[in-house]
């Protein structure tokens, strides 16, 4: 026989369970660590200003928005370990923006396994394009786009002795990809080009050749920490060349590794840094109402990446399956984030096109 106070707490524990389910959960694995660590947290910072207005409003169909993330150290393999657990144990609706070429192929498989989409990628892969991905929907530009458009820019510039650096990975082989492009295009060859050790990087035996070569241009297709360790030990050997960098490396954190380097280095960009774009001007604001003195481009990536999420949540009713939020993703024909289109279909899940140039001032701060 139950008494008032067993059935007043079989009530409350119906309550909390209920109140504990009203949420809509979301895996992160990403670098929160390890050389992409600076890019990952202002991402990451960028998606939350977001998130922490729509769900101050009452999230989407009642229910708060949850970012479950953990560290991969950037490390394919505990990437998918990382998912592996996301999907299977936190039982999340969707992956969010992941960071890495290599990572996210290794996600790909369980995606397909679980019927679990893969929102906002931070890595622009062709690989992640074509063929289309039926679980992973792109926000931003592919690497082959940027490092063809940085290379035609350095040779409408006058730079015709041009180094390629680029790591052993799908991600270094994407960009040189596209370098390569751009050499043909501007009809150069490059006087160098050369791969590194993604896992035990190692510039001793190229920075001499890159200086005697006489480059006056370098494309560094690296991440972070290891693009840093490049200029620094190219600059120390006397290299007097152009560095040019790809949107993954458009980060605060990045400019300030660089520390006295930092000034004339191009990094190219995959979202607008023009505050006539209404994207980056809402970013602006949200920061703002934060009490936050500065954005980056990697915080307008995130923010867009979240603005994308959230529309296909809304677009399922509220209280999304996994299956409701891919239907939802691909009937996103056409949305508008603020001054930039993004659409889907079930035959492409390429997102935005935007590239373009952007150089560090004497402020340490992004310049068109």
């Amino acid at each position: 026989m139950k008494t008032k106070h067993s059935m007043a707490l079989a009530v409350l524990l119906v309550a909390t369970s209920q109140a504990a389910q009203a949420q809509i959960l979301i895996g992160q694995t990403s670098g929160f660590s390890g050389p992409v660590a600076a890019g990952v947290k202002e991402t990451t910072a960028g998606a939350m200003l977001y998130l922490d207005r729509v769900n101050a409003k009452g999230g989407v169909g009642g229910q708060k928005i949850e970012i479950i993330t953990m560290d991969d150290k950037f490390e394919p393999p505990l990437a998918a370990e990382n998912a592996r657990e996301l999907i299977e144990k936190k039982n999340v609706v969707a992956l969010f923006l992941n960071r890495g070429t290599p990572h996210t192929e290794a996600i790909i498989p369980l995606l397909e396994k679980h019927r679990v989409p893969l929102v906002a990628p931070s890595t622009g892969a062709m690989v992640l394009h074509q063929p289309v991905k039926k679980y992973v929907f792109n926000v931003r530009a592919t690497y082959q786009r940027e490092a063809e458009k940085a290379l035609v820019h350095q040779a409408s510039i006058g730079m015709t002795k041009i180094a390629v650096i680029y790591a052993d990975d799908s991600f270094g082989e994407d960009g040189l990809a596209g370098a390569q492009k751009g050499l043909q295009k501007a009809k150069l060859e490059a006087v160098g080009i050369h791969k590194f050790n993604r896992t035990k990087p190692d510039f001793s035996t190229i920075v001499p050749e890159v200086v005697k070569s006489g480059a006056q241009s370098v494309l560094l297709v690296a991440s972070g920490s290891h693009a840093v360790a490049a200029i620094k030990a190219l600059r120390a050997a006397g290299s007097a060349a152009q560095f040019v960098t790809l949107s993954n490396n458009a980060t605060a954190g990045f400019v300030a590794s660089l520390e006295g380097n930092a000034r004339g280095v191009i990094v190219s960009q995959v979202f607008p840094q023009s505050q006539s774009y209404a994207v980056a001007k809402e970013l602006e604001d949200a920061a703002r109402a934060k009490g936050l003195t500065g954005t980056s481009p990697a915080m307008l990536e995130g923010f867009t990446a979240a603005k994308v999420l959230v529309e296909a949540l809304r677009r399922t009713g509220g209280k999304p399956t996994r299956e409701q939020l891919q239907a939802a993703l691909e009937g996103m024909d056409r949305y508008d984030l603020g001054g930039l289109e993004v659409g889907y279909s079930p035959t492409d899940h390429t997102g935005l096109d935007f590239a373009d140039l952007s150089i560090i001032g004497s402020d340490n701060k992004f310049r068109r």
